[in-house]
């Protein structure tokens, strides 16, 4: 399978998708880290990708959006940004409007909590 076949395959097969460096629990770089923190922190279900395990798939998804940073985050198939614009949608609310919208299980009062501290 080639590494836009497995991206594709991994964003149409999970409800949300972080391609990250590194993993959830041990994120490697600290734009990986904060959005990994506020959807652990949110409670989201996600995948994680570990861009740094795989060369062809640190480039592909970089293809695949035509986006040149990581992370990236996908929900429900759709590319939604990298740390800068989850950053900015999660202390306006539209994050929460997409999780909404799409059906994507998370905790309300943790997201509040998110804007209530960076108020």
């Amino acid at each position: 399978m080639s590494a836009e076949e497995q991206i594709k395959a991994t964003v149409t097969g999970n409800d949300v998708v972080l391609f990250m460096k590194g993993t959830k629990s041990m994120p490697q770089c600290g734009f990986s880290s904060r959005v990994a923190g506020v959807l652990n922190y949110m409670g989201v279900e996600f995948a994680d990708v570990n861009v740094l395990a795989d060369d062809s798939i640190r480039q592909g998804i970089k293809d695949f959006s035509d986006w040149p940073t990581i992370p990236q985050l996908y929900v429900k198939g759709e590319f939604v940004g990298g740390c800068d614009i989850v950053t900015e949608m999660t202390l306006s609310g539209e994050l929460d409007q997409l999780f909404d919208e799409k059906g994507v299980t998370y905790d309300k009062d943790a997201a509040e909590k998110i804007r209530e501290a960076n108020a």
